[in-house]
């Protein structure tokens, strides 16, 4: 009797086995991966409130005057994610060039030196232009 409900016992592991593994461990396996993901976001949008506090506490005027957007920079790249690798970049490079043109854009207003003011409108003309191809890649690559 106890012979049979052993090799009853067993053949319900080795069942559970059959077809990668048993499924509790996988259950945990992806239960654990959620959290870890979850707990990354967290990690990232925490950076990015303290990152913003430390820049709103900047000491120089001209520090003060990046704080909002470079905070709003980080924030949203925090947020940026994608199904793969190539969505995630994209992703995440919109919202950093988003920012560098609203650097730029503080550039622009209260810069007067005409050097700083050439670079910072070449930053808007060619990070404009990389977010609409990004954008454009971005639309088709979750069209397939």
């Amino acid at each position: 009797m106890i012979r049979a409900a052993l090799s009853v016992a067993l053949l319900f592991v080795l069942a559970a086995c059959d077809g990668g593994g048993d499924p509790v461990q996988q259950a945990l396996r992806d239960t654990s991966a959620a959290n870890h993901a979850a707990a990354a976001r967290t990690t990232a949008e925490t950076q990015a409130v303290r990152h913003a506090a430390l820049d709103k506490a900047a000491a120089t005027p001209g520090d003060r005057a990046f704080a909002a957007s470079e905070a709003e920079m980080h924030r949203k790249m925090a947020a940026a994610s994608g199904q793969t690798v190539d969505q995630a970049y994209v992703a995440k490079m919109i919202a950093h060039h988003e920012g560098a043109v609203a650097m730029a854009e503080v550039a622009l207003r209260d810069s007067r030196d005409p050097e700083i003011r050439r670079m910072a409108q070449s930053v808007v003309d060619a990070q404009t232009r990389e977010i609409a191809e990004m954008k454009a890649w971005a639309t088709t690559a979750t069209a397939n």
